[in-house]
């Protein structure tokens, strides 16, 4: 049986049963007598795993190999009029739905992955990155006066890293809004910056059975109701127990927080951080905060590597089709490097993915070819710059 292409083999990891359950969800399909939804999804995913700048770019370069369409699955002629028109009409929520059942899975496959500390309980990172738009093109996403954009917010399980919850918004909306949706699990830890510093939203964290670890703001009012002895040659400031005094702050959380303070020698900075976990030592709880760096390097990825700079559409549809297909590829690339057993890191397997998607080799023959040194997803000298 001739070998599949490395297109076909990396995006058969996800079934094809499944995709179409949430097509039929949506009535994706309905009235469609050529380019179904499948189609589109091939299209999208090509476009992403070899970088096309355009859907004339995407035409141009699916057109040349037109012999290897059917074998890559697809079913309808590729015509950009055709995929412009699927991605402004066609409900985005299917290739939502499918990043779901994607993310279920690689969150299986990466379950058993090192963490940096050694802790039982999961440890999630959650921030948000701005996608700028142009606003004479995409006035619905305003931003500033000048700017439009939207929002990733993403929620990272720092295990894989892989997204876990996932957000599109439009650049106006607070990041710490997207507390009211995130789903919150018993017993994990939840990471975040102090844009997300609202103390009735933390409470829900806390009521769930959850822990937080925060940045406080300047400004924060309390008393202290206990102080710990620290170890000041880590940089550790203080550990105490406090009560907040703001009228607000206090009404929305009037429990017992814990406020640990570190100094940062390198950059000659405090930093001071808020939790309900009173079980972390206090170097602990730092390095917890620490490890919330991974989530700036995902964004930084998926930027470098996914079609999130150029838009293929200026359709609001149109754009978070493409930004969820980009999910679903990243999905897809870190499933094959976990059941391929592939030594390279998540930085490296798409390139070599995206240097030899037509080729026909299986995938560890691939990758055995390229004798790369796995290197880490971080960046070492960043985190040596920006190690909080």
């Amino acid at each position: 049986m001739a070998t599949p292409t490395v297109f076909t083999q990396v995006l058969s990891l996800g079934h094809h049963e499944t995709f179409h359950r949430c097509v039929e969800r949506y009535c994706g399909d309905a009235c469609i007598k050529s380019f179904s939804c499948y189609d589109q999804w091939l299209a999208m995913a090509f476009a992403q795993l070899t970088s096309r700048e355009s859907l004339r770019d995407l035409e141009a370069s699916l057109g040349a190999r037109r012999a290897l369409l059917y074998q890559m699955g697809f079913r309808g002629r590729v015509v950009r009029s055709t995929l412009a028109d699927a991605n402004e009409r066609r409900d985005w929520h299917i290739f939502a739905d499918w990043a779901q059942t994607l993310i279920r899975r690689a969150r299986k496959l990466y379950a058993t992955e090192p963490f940096a500390l050694e802790l039982e309980q999961t440890v999630y990172a959650l921030d948000a990155t701005v996608i700028d738009l142009c606003l004479s093109l995409f006035p619905w996403a305003y931003f500033r006066s000048t700017k439009a954009a939207i929002k990733l917010h993403t929620l990272l399980d720092l295990r894989g890293p892989i997204p876990t919850f996932v957000a599109l918004t439009e650049g106006a909306v607070h990041d710490v809004n997207i507390l009211d949706d995130l789903p919150i699990e018993p017993g994990a830890i939840y990471v975040m910056d102090r844009g997300y510093l609202d103390f009735a939203r933390l409470a829900r964290i806390a009521r769930a059975g959850a822990f937080f670890v925060i940045r406080a703001k300047s400004n924060l009012k309390f008393h202290v109701a206990k102080s710990r002895p620290v170890d000041t040659t880590c940089g550790l400031r203080c550990d105490q127990m406090i009560r907040l005094r703001g009228f607000y702050s206090k009404q929305g959380y009037p429990e017992a927080l814990r406020r640990v303070r570190f100094y940062d020698s390198k950059q000659e900075r405090s930093l001071v951080f808020l939790t309900n976990h009173f079980g972390l030592t206090a170097f602990q709880v730092t390095e917890v905060y620490r490890a919330r760096w991974q989530i700036e390097l995902f964004f930084k990825w998926i930027k470098q590597h996914l079609r999130l700079r150029g838009f293929f559409s200026n359709d609001p549809n149109g754009v978070r089709v493409q930004v969820w297909t980009s999910i679903c590829a990243y999905l897809l690339v870190a499933i094959a490097k976990r059941e391929n057993a592939l030594r390279q890191s998540l930085h490296q397997v798409p390139q070599v993915v995206s240097l030899s998607c037509l080729e026909k080799v299986p995938l560890d023959e691939l990758f055995a070819k390229h004798n790369t040194t796995n290197e880490p997803f971080d960046i070492p000298i960043q985190l040596e710059i920006n190690g909080f």
